[in-house]
């Protein structure tokens, strides 16, 4: 992350977004001593406050004295959409007034946090109802955190978040700077959340030249493949396509260096009558033969307007069984939360001209 300034004169300091060293010289600067960054630090992630006052262990008159100057960084309005299989969607809205979206997703004992990137996304996927948004722009450090701290607010006291996987709007390899500062505080034990990094996963669509970038962040690597010839993937994928072919997309993941329990993940979503037939299932298995990884198959989770239509139960099943037969670990990801627009594709604005879904009931929290 840039080493620029912290503060200057009318401005005002996000501390959410403060990495650690921008918090020791935002300390310094105000001649407090250096233990002071850690306590504030402490005070946003562990204890998630949301206003300077909160932060009762600094004296009265140093929270007064910063707060025409400073703030939190949390969102003012969140809006939760409750699914009838558990899954929550929070619509969290920006300063700027843009809304982004996380999902909690419920699985046995499994609670999943799904963590967006950017607001719309850089990528034109065909089948993804973000990449219709475009991208508006990339999200800061304190609202991709602001997300995760904010359904924490939300969780029962005997409820807590196993993983956390980046996989909401955005491609995140395209906001990489915010990714490395989220995983970092995420993971710190002394004043963070100090999450395991196996427990995060980072999912791209083939930005193929910033693998080695995740490798060094230490955390899981999902693939978005979803085609097995480079004319399938130009048509689903235009511009992951452009960026990476399906041939350098896939030497680079055979680079990926991998400690010795962990595997690749790819994911690949099944179209009806599109990239769901054997030829497609028995061209999965050579592309990733000899590699140390399993398969999701992720059946389509259709919105309005979309070109494209789930395939059968009984076809994604013959596709499974195929990769099964051949040693390749594939596993069928379980839609959650379609009925609010919260599986996996389902995430962004629906086109105005578009008819929208009646969506089961909506709790707003200020």
């Amino acid at each position: 992350m840039a080493d620029s300034p912290i503060i200057a004169s009318g401005t005002v300091t996000t501390l959410l977004g403060l990495t650690e060293p921008q918090m020791v010289r935002f300390v310094r600067a105000q001649d407090w001593p250096d233990y002071r960054a850690q306590q504030i630090l402490r005070w946003l992630y562990q204890r998630r406050a949301r206003a300077l006052t909160d932060m009762t262990d600094l004296p009265m008159h140093d929270r007064m004295a910063l707060s025409p100057s400073t703030k939190v960084g949390r969102s003012a309005q969140t809006t939760i959409l409750s699914s009838q299989d558990g899954t929550r969607k929070l619509l969290l809205m920006l300063d700027d007034g843009l809304t982004i979206e996380a999902v909690l997703i419920p699985d046995e004992d499994r609670l999943t946090l799904c963590v967006s990137t950017q607001v719309g996304c850089m990528l034109d996927c065909g089948f993804c109802l973000t990449g219709r948004m475009g991208l508006k722009r990339n999200l800061k450090l304190h609202e991709i955190i602001d997300q995760i701290l904010t359904a924490q607010d939300l969780l029962s006291s005997d409820e807590h978040i196993t993983n956390l996987v980046f996989m909401g709007m955005g491609e995140p390899l395209a906001n990489v700077e915010s990714l490395k500062a989220a995983v970092t505080a995420l993971t710190n034990k002394p004043w963070g959340l100090g999450w395991s990094r196996r427990r995060l996963t980072v999912s791209t669509a083939g930005l193929a030249s910033r693998l080695p970038e995740v490798a060094a962040l230490g955390v899981n690597l999902a693939i978005s493949l979803n085609a097995t010839t480079e004319e399938q993937r130009r048509a689903l994928m235009p511009a992951a396509s452009e960026i990476a072919s399906l041939k350098s997309l896939l030497a680079a993941c055979r680079r990926y260096p991998l400690a010795p329990r962990q595997r690749l993940t790819f994911e690949y979503v099944l179209l009806a009558d599109v990239n769901d037939h054997a030829a497609d299932a028995r061209r999965l298995i050579q592309l990733l033969r000899a590699m140390r990884c399993k398969v999701n198959l992720i059946p389509f989770n259709e919105f309005p307007g979309s070109p494209f239509r789930r395939p059968s139960e009984q076809a994604v099943l013959r596709f499974q069984s195929i990769l099964r037969d051949a040693g390749l670990d594939a596993f069928v990801r379980k839609s959650r939360g379609r009925d609010v627009l919260g599986a996996c594709g389902q995430l962004g604005e629906l086109p105005s001209n578009r008819p929208s879904l009646t969506l089961t009931p909506i709790e707003t929290r200020c």
